[in-house]
């Protein structure tokens, strides 16, 4: 008797595929992370707040926002506390929790390409977004904008999810991850509309095929939506019954402000934004390589006014209007290239969307700052821009095989490996400028090896800017500081060594050169609490150390 001996099924191709761009990604990601990833107050100040939830203080607000005088939600500190409790609050697990988010965006967009246009579309737009430049800077390092890819990746992919099966449930899920891209950063509210959209056009597509309770679901799945987003801002309301509503009224502030400082008029700053959406994710920051940065908004535009409007029976102009108006004029027999150009309309019209009202709401991003980074705000459009064109190169890929002919699949692949190649080579470094983590960890322990074991009362240059990326390594490290902004205990202690973190790329908002010019005039300014005569009881101070602790980053020990 002979045994059955049955072969396993063979691992498709497809599924091969996928893994080998997930490997990439985490490579791309995880490799040399303490280093990689930039160290400054805005990480050390995540750091302290996670910090601080470990020892059971919980915060009401979400880390301050840069372009007005509010804060973002706190839902990002509670996505980043796993990793601080598991690791007891070391930012390089904080960091790797990051990275694994972006390789599950990865995965997330690569699917969501996939439902829409099939398997070749899935594996382009996965391939993009796994070697993105600027997808892999934003999962090596600690700040807010990081984790908005990843939840806008699945608010977008269940929004569609629940649009195809009709499962109304997964509403609920799409409009959680967009509460939380809301909660990561200020301007992901732009992409609730986007969402909010596809589940209108659901509802009107539900009650013009007579399906009444399924448009009921969808509409109860909506309020579930609302009612995750309004318990998700509890804190923010706890905080401003004890504050007389601040947030709401700097928020108001800004808005009326005109979205931050910017000289540019509305109708320029359209095109220079639209730029930096569109090319961000494929080329990067427009001013590093502006031709670049053309070319592939250009072909983010073309791809999607091709598959949305431009195919279909005879390939003739169809109609631009949202999903759930009908199938854009394809026959009854093409329910896939009907999915897919609706699908193209609703995250080419979200783009669209997206432009205008960055435009209008954050002024300020019709303006580079050198050495500052802001294209990581607007994140939550990256899903869309890497599935229009996956799905686009993947058609081209398609008609070239299907009719026989070598010129679309040719420039579709070339267009791929152009992409592939120009991210591959403009990775961020194995080390960042400012040294990381370990820089300040080195700092720090310059610091400590200057003052021992004594208190030490310190300050940041500018005063805008806080000194937190060295107040959390000195605080590991044991040290007493005093509590920002003031002396507190530390009034009568005349000995306490003073310490100045200086950061030269404000050196303009200054007024002068870190390394001793900036620090010396502040120590004697009529306005500082630390000069002579203002009640401090401090004697006259001189420094007895200094040092560069990352280039422009300049410390200063003194003492009375």
């Amino acid at each position: 008797m002979r045994l059955d001996r049955r072969r396993p099924p063979p691992i498709p191709i497809e599924l091969l595929g996928f893994g080998a761009i997930l490997v990439l990604a985490a490579l791309l990601r995880l490799v040399d992370l303490p280093t990689r990833g930039t160290w400054d107050a805005d990480q050390g100040h995540d750091m302290l707040v996670l910090g601080g939830m470990i020892d059971g203080r919980l915060p009401l607000l979400g880390p301050p926002t840069s372009i007005g005088e509010f804060h973002h939600g706190v839902l990002y500190y509670v996505l980043l506390a796993p990793a601080a409790f598991v690791s007891g609050g070391d930012p390089i697990a904080v960091t790797a929790w990051i990275a694994i988010g972006g390789i599950v965006a990865v995965a997330i967009t690569g699917w969501l390409a996939r439902a829409i246009a099939g398997p070749i579309a899935g594996l382009i737009a996965a391939l993009l977004l796994a070697v993105s430049a600027s997808a892999v800077e934003e999962s090596v390092f600690i700040w807010n904008p990081n984790l908005i890819a990843l939840s806008s990746s699945v608010a977008l992919a269940a929004a569609w999810r629940a649009w195809r099966d009709r499962r109304p449930w997964w509403w609920i899920v799409a409009g959680s991850a967009a509460v939380v891209t809301m909660h990561c950063h200020v301007l992901g509210v732009i992409l609730t509309p986007v969402i909010a959209a596809l589940l209108v056009a659901d509802v009107r597509r539900r009650r013009q095929a007579g399906d009444r309770a399924g448009a009921g679901a969808v509409l109860q799945s909506a309020v579930g939506w609302l009612a995750i987003g309004l318990l998700s801002y509890a804190p923010l309301a706890l905080h401003e019954l004890g504050s007389a509503g601040s947030e709401v009224r700097a928020a108001i502030g800004f808005l009326t402000s005109g979205g931050g400082s910017s000289g540019v008029s509305l109708p320029a700053r359209i095109p220079v934004i639209g730029l930096r959406v569109l090319g961000w994710p494929l080329t990067g920051l427009i001013t590093a390589a502006p031709l670049a940065t053309l070319a592939s908004a250009m072909l983010v535009g073309v791809l999607a006014v091709w598959r949305g409007w431009l195919t279909g029976r005879g390939g003739g102009l169809q109609s631009a209007a949202l999903p759930g108006s009908g199938d854009g004029g394809g026959s009854a027999d093409e329910p896939r290239a009907a999915d897919e150009r609706a699908a193209v309309r609703w995250l080419a019209l979200g783009l669209v969307w997206t432009i205008v009202a960055l435009a209008a709401g954050a002024s300020g991003l019709a303006t580079v700052i050198p050495g500052l980074p802001n294209d990581h705000y607007h994140a939550f459009a990256d899903p869309m821009v890497v599935v229009i064109v996956g799905i686009g190169l993947a058609a081209l890929v398609r008609s070239g095989v299907r009719r026989r002919v070598a010129g679309p699949a040719i420039a579709g692949l070339a267009i791929l490996v152009a992409l592939v190649g120009w991210n591959i080579t403009r990775q961020p470094p194995r080390l960042v400028a400012d040294g990381g983590w370990p820089a300040a960890q080195r700092a720090a322990a310059a610091v400590v090896a200057i003052t021992g074991d004594e208190a030490i009362v310190l300050t940041s240059l500018p005063t805008f800017k806080t000194d937190e990326a060295l107040r959390f390594p000195l605080e590991q490290a044991g040290v007493e500081v005093a509590p920002a902004g003031a002396l507190g205990p530390f009034h009568a202690l005349p000995e306490t060594p003073r310490v100045i973190l200086c950061d030269q790329l404000f050196r303009e908002s200054i007024g002068a050169d870190c390394g001793g010019p900036a620090e010396d005039g502040w120590i004697v300014d009529p306005a500082s609490n630390l000069t002579p005569g203002t009640g401090t009881g401090v004697g006259p101070l001189r420094p007895i150390s200094r040092f560069e602790a990352a280039p422009g980053r300049w410390v200063s020990v003194y003492r009375p």
